[in-house]
């Protein structure tokens, strides 16, 4: 498989990053961490040496919640989170701080201490700044919630901010400097202020308690007396909204006679229940009544079938008439043996026999007209229930509506009843107990003197400024890392894009302005020179059974070393006896002449258009080595590279020389190296460390692999050397310094 399948098919591999990798981070980004790190611990130290010192006093107090029952004498415990925190924001409050102030008369007696004259210098620039500051930065805030501003003639609603007088400022220094922190598993807290002035805090933290104490009374006394103010006024509405309920209550019931509606309503559900189960009883037996009549007058005078009706069959009447024929029946047949049709005897019989079909069917016209009489009388019946039932529910609705405005009338009676009760008994109660106190507050430790600064805390703020430093120099350092995009090293390219890095050359530090190009021919046992033999070797083990004869070197963007690449790579294939061609096919911006400091006169351009091939090729050292320069620059690089007159003079120098190099353009800017990439057997891309991105080799390689271009390598230019690290790629760099030594001392 070739390299270009090897990365179309390449799956991407999960890097696993060691220790020593965030290590050699580090050490790469140095600089960076250090420069963060004094920055920062000199900012922290001119910060620290330069502050104001400040003192701390601190006065404890226990605080807790009355649970006296009141005038019963019980206790009630309830579980309050919030219960601290208010008491807290209470002592921070603008009241507290404005009593403080009016208390120790801060603002009048000891007015010095927190206004004193400015003087000149860098320090009150530094203040007069930061006040600015801030004041921008709240009238950003109080511009967009203004209240509403009075126009001239607008007749709007003015509210106009007023400035703040001495006491509103001591009181904010006060809030300012103010810190409460609970202890641990108690009710008490600690009350800490800070200043300047050692006696100035202790006053402050004591005076802060007193003025706490005297809030929590003040609270107390408005609270109470306003409810009892709104509770009384409140009864009496009550009492008023109760004797004018109670009043409508009464004459509603007088004008609609309601003293009995509770009976009737007990009533009007029963007899609802009564003729409701009257009346489907009814309807059951008018069903029964209507389908036996239909049977009857449907059999017409048809006595026997009628007999076969369930109600015939089973009359006793009937039943005895039916035996009675059947005993007349067979004795008029025994008679008819002995006697003729008009004996007397056979006569009787007949006549007694008729009779008594007579009766039967007299019987059966009762019944039949029975039956239709109790029809009809079950359809009155029927008629009638409905009827009652229908004035009942009427009855019933009307009664449900007068007790449901009397229901509604009574429940706003009550309802204000209970009102009016529980406001005279929280009246009477409130009258209680209004001397009580909620919170209980006691001075547990008064404020002392303090007798050193509690900040700044030197040491502390050292410690941190350093730990900061170098936490945050390592942060940048792996954030400024996390952004470069740039190719590092090859290792980094086989694992990011499956193509085999033939290998690096170390960033060149020449000396007197010397150039790697002109420099390495030179100094051939270099540790440079080193570098594009171990290239050579990959590059001509990349295919082992037909090792490439042309080459075409070219680089993504330029100055990434591609010329160089050539001309080293060229001179070190010559070593070995090799004939190496190296042809200039920048025909945009030519170099490889001035590498060699021969003219570019009469070269592949002017081939490429016709001209003819005398001396074309010109010698660059000892035959070893032969060059075909750009040429005059032509209006249409891209068609002459793209001829075949340049596919022609490829194929002919292959016989001709071991090795043709082919110096291109970047394939970024143009087409050229892509055209060509096609007329050689593979080609060798050129990336500097730290200038080449991954975006743009992405990108390149795309545009080989869509054109099936075959990419025998990668080259690494420019690489910095990190420590001393002797694996891999820089192995040979120590090895050829130590012989270098070992020489020098010999």
């Amino acid at each position: 498989m070739t390299p270009n399948e090897m990365y179309e098919h390449q799956e991407p591999v999960e890097q696993e990053i060691h220790l020593r990798d965030y290590f050699q981070v580090i050490l790469k980004r140095k600089t960076t961490v250090i420069t963060f790190l004094v920055i920062t611990f000199l900012t922290v130290l001119i910060a620290t040496y330069t502050a104001t010192p400040y003192y701390t006093a601190s006065s404890q107090v226990l605080i807790e919640r009355n649970e006296s029952g009141g005038i019963d004498g019980r206790s009630y415990y309830r579980w309050d989170p919030e219960f601290l925190t208010t008491q807290f924001e209470l002592i921070r409050s603008a009241n507290v701080a404005h009593n403080v102030v009016k208390t120790l008369k801060l603002d009048t007696k000891y007015k010095h201490y927190f206004f004193q004259p400015k003087k000149e210098g860098f320090s009150t620039y530094l203040s007069d700044l930061k006040s600015s500051f801030k004041e921008f930065l709240s009238g950003l805030v109080s511009s967009d919630s203004d209240p509403i501003e009075k126009q001239s003639g607008g007749g709007l609603l003015s509210i106009t901010s007023e400035p703040l007088t001495d006491a509103d400022i001591i009181a904010n220094i006060i809030k300012g400097g103010l810190s409460i922190k609970p202890v641990a598993n108690t009710k008490t807290v600690h009350i800490t202020y800070s200043d300047k002035h050692p006696a100035m805090a202790k006053l402050v933290a004591n005076a802060i308690v007193q003025a706490y104490m005297d809030e929590i009374l003040e609270i107390k006394l408005a609270n109470s007396n306003y409810s009892l103010q709104w509770m009384t006024s409140k009864a009496d509405e009550e009492r008023k909204k109760l004797e004018g309920s109670e009043l409508a209550l009464q004459k509603y019931v007088r004008n609609n006679d309601l003293v009995t509606v509770e009976n009737k309503l007990a009533v009007y559900p029963q007899r609802l229940g009564e003729f409701s189960s009257q009346l489907s009883k009814s309807q059951t037996e008018l069903k029964e009544y209507e389908a036996l009549y239909s049977q009857i007058k449907k059999l017409g005078e048809n006595y026997d079938n009628i007999e076969m009706i369930p109600l015939f069959a089973d009359n006793n009447v009937l039943q005895g008439l039916r035996e009675k024929i059947f005993q007349v029946e067979q004795k008029i047949k025994d008679l008819s043996k002995k006697y003729g049709h008009k004996h007397p005897v056979m006569i009787n019989a007949k006549a007694e026999y008729n009779l008594l079909i007579k009766e039967k069917k007299f019987e059966v016209n009762r019944i039949i007209e029975s039956t239709r009489n109790s029809y009809e009388l079950t359809k009155t019946k029927e008629k009638n229930l409905h009827e009652l039932l229908a004035k009942t529910k009427s009855e019933m609705l009307d009664v449900n509506e007068r007790f449901t405005q009397y229901s509604i009338m009574k429940r706003e009676v009550d309802t204000s009843r209970v009102l009016y009760d529980a406001l005279s008994s929280s009246i009477k109660k409130a009258s209680v107990t209004e001397q009580s106190q909620d919170i209980n507050i006691w001075v547990v430790k008064k404020a002392s003197l303090p007798g050193a600064p509690s900040k700044p805390q030197k040491k502390r703020n050292l410690m941190l400024g350093l730990i900061l430093g170098l936490f945050g120099g390592v942060g940048l350092a792996f954030f400024i890392e996390y952004l470069d995009n740039s190719v590092k090293d090859g290792k980094e390219l086989e694992q990011r894009f499956g193509l085999t890095v033939l290998g690096t050359v170390e960033e060149f530090q020449g000396k007197d302005g010397t150039f790697l190009d002109t420099w390495l021919p030179d100094n051939l046992l270099s540790p440079v020179a080193e570098s594009y033999r171990l290239i050579q070797s990959s590059l001509l083990l990349s295919t082992p059974d037909n090792p490439p004869k042309s080459i075409l070197v070219t680089s993504l963007s330029p100055k990434e070393g591609k010329t160089t690449t050539t001309s080293n790579l060229a001179h070190i294939l010559a070593q070995n006896g090799k004939k190496v061609l190296i042809i200039g096919c920048d025909l945009r911006r030519p170099r490889m002449h001035r590498v060699a400091s021969i003219p570019n006169t009469h070269g592949l351009s002017n081939y490429l258009t016709g001209s003819r091939a005398t001396h074309l090729i010109k010698t660059i050292k000892e035959d070893a080595i032969y060059l075909i320069t750009a040429g005059d620059i032509p209006p249409n690089p891209a068609e002459l590279l793209h001829s075949d007159r340049m596919r022609t003079l490829i194929k002919e120098m292959e016989k001709r020389y071991d090795y043709v190099l082919l110096d291109s353009p970047p394939v970024q800017r143009v087409t050229d190296s892509l055209t060509l990439s096609k007329l050689v057997d593979g080609t060798l891309l050129v990336v500097r460390s730290g200038k080449t991105t991954y975006d743009a080799m992405e990108s390149g390689l795309r545009k080989f692999r869509e054109i099936h271009s075959k990419i025998l390598g990668i080259v690494v230019n420019g690489v910095k050397r990190q420590g001393n690290n002797d694996s891999g790629y820089y192995g040979y760099y120590d090895y050829y310094q130590k012989d270098e030594k070992e020489d020098d001392n010999a």
